[in-house]
């Protein structure tokens, strides 16, 4: 009796823990799912730490974006030379105040929204992280 008493609430927390990690991780930066060149697609490891400003990768967050947003992976394993296996160089993107936000899917997509005055990119060396990336499409 004791038994089952102790391991029924236990056993509710496991299954509750595991069916929210998924969503709690796709809204971390770094963690779960990001865009990257119009497709989302999925990390491989956890994030890691890296020292403030040796980021390589661009990375950019997105402060007050659309429902939906993610974050956004400047580059990625098939760009040759480009990319550094997932040494994110953070910037954070912010709408300006009156534009409306919209999704954001791209690293040219965040570089036209500045073009066009619609978001501010501000450079976070503090934020540097390491996680690569898959290739594969999610969903």
């Amino acid at each position: 009796m004791l038994k089952a008493f102790v391991l029924g609430p236990a056993a509710a927390i496991v299954l509750l823990c595991a069916a929210t990690t998924p969503v709690l991780a796709s809204t971390q930066v770094g963690q779960g799912s990001l865009f990257l060149d119009d497709r989302v697609v999925g990390t491989v490891l956890p994030p890691s730490h890296m020292e403030a400003g040796t980021g390589l990768d661009p990375f950019y967050k997105v402060t007050n974006g659309a429902p939906g947003q993610l974050g956004i992976a400047g580059v990625g394993p098939s760009d040759a030379g480009a990319y550094h296996g997932g040494a994110w160089q953070v910037w954070t993107v912010t709408f300006n105040t009156g534009v409306t936000p919209h999704l954001l899917t791209s690293g040219s997509a965040v570089a036209a929204a500045q073009a066009a005055g619609d978001v501010a990119i501000t450079r976070v060396a503090d934020a540097d992280f390491r996680c690569p990336i898959t290739e594969q499409s999610k969903g």
